[in-house]
């Protein structure tokens, strides 16, 4: 009986300590390590490879791209006001990214942190309407931009949670403010292929590359606070606390 009772603990055990092998992706952190924020950006610096190709276990796409939904925007006011709209956005290059600042909490207490990417790429479809330059506008084709030299301030609230195989976190909100230092935008393949109205529209987002990115913002940190959240809580739901930070 105690022969068998021993063998049976001693399976799972086994069982156990196989479930619970640490992932590749996942760096280590230790509760006594004296430079323990460091760690944990480093651990977060270990993630970007397995963010830019995907992990297939834990059903994480890849971010390179990752899709934004539609962003309207209205660039001038009035009845024939100039407006546009982007679709099917891949944005490429938040992979890349840096931690410089780093401020950890949880149980609904708020954390920060400060990622910088060297740049965003934008692909999208786009459709206008309204008259520019005092040209009708409307048209469709494709809307490239490279935001160089980004900075994305974040704030949000994490809570633990217990279920089976250990505590869990959740990130429950998350806000995004994002600083860009210079900003290109073109379109390309407009309806007809009309070549004045190609050159008119480059010239305005070349002119005003700044105030339409300002135009876009509240929706655009409005999308990313959403995919970064995403991003974050299929990992988190995936790996128990005690995989990546060890307390002693």
């Amino acid at each position: 009986m105690f022969a068998n009772a021993l063998i049976f603990v001693t399976g799972l055990m086994v069982s156990f300590t196989v479930a619970q092998e640490v992932p590749p992706y996942i760096k280590q952190c230790r509760s006594s390590d004296p430079k323990l924020l460091d760690c944990f950006t480093g651990a977060i610096h270990h993630l970007r490879p397995w963010l830019a190709r995907g992990i297939p276990e834990i059903e994480m796409p890849t971010i390179e791209p990752f899709t934004m939904e539609e962003l309207v925007l209205s660039l001038s006011t009035g009845p024939t006001g100039y407006k546009i709209a982007l679709r099917n956005l891949d944005v490429f290059g938040a992979s890349n990214y840096t931690i410089s600042k780093l401020k950890l909490s949880e149980n609904g207490r708020p954390f920060e942190a400060r990622i910088k990417m060297p740049a965003l790429k934008i692909n999208a479809k786009y459709t206008s309407s309204g008259v520019l330059f005092i040209l009708p506008a409307s048209g469709n084709g494709t809307f490239n931009a490279i935001f160089d030299g980004v900075t994305a301030d974040i704030r949000g609230k994490v809570n633990s949670n217990q279920k089976q195989g250990g505590r869990y976190l959740h990130v429950d909100s998350l806000e995004v403010d994002l600083h860009v230092k210079n900003v290109k935008m073109s379109v390309k393949r407009i309806f007809n292929n009309n070549r004045i109205l190609i050159e008119a529209i480059n010239l305005f987002l070349r002119e005003n590359g700044q105030e339409v990115l300002k135009a876009m913002m509240p929706q655009l940190r409005l999308q990313l606070s959403k995919v970064f959240r995403r991003i974050a809580n299929q990992l988190l739901k995936n790996v128990p606390v005690h995989l990546f930070y060890i307390e002693e």
